[in-house]
């Protein structure tokens, strides 16, 4: 039962990321300090996803295929927050 719970969040992660498209619709979205936020927030929320499924997957062995693949594709989100995160601090230190 734990194992399809961590199952069903981790899937549940999937999807989240791709709602700051509808977001960046808006003009509030596009203008500087609520840009940064946000996309600040949603890599914050990637890099926890990605966290989260990788010690779902090795702590508890939950290991089924769906399992498998939100440990595929958090962990690029993860990857990618964290590249992100670095596009947006690095300037500000040079």
């Amino acid at each position: 039962m734990k194992n399809k719970i961590l199952t069903t969040i981790s899937t549940l992660m999937l999807f989240v990321p791709w709602t700051i498209l509808p977001l960046r619709s808006f003009d509030w979205a596009l203008e500087s300090p609520a840009a940064e936020i946000m996309i600040s927030c949603y890599a914050a929320f990637m890099i926890f996803s990605g966290v989260f499924t990788i010690v779902s997957y090795v702590r508890t062995k939950a290991r089924n295929n769906l399992m498998k693949v939100c440990l595929v594709i958090n962990s690029l989100y993860a990857v990618f927050g964290i590249a992100v995160f670095g596009m947006i601090i690095i300037p500000k230190w040079i």
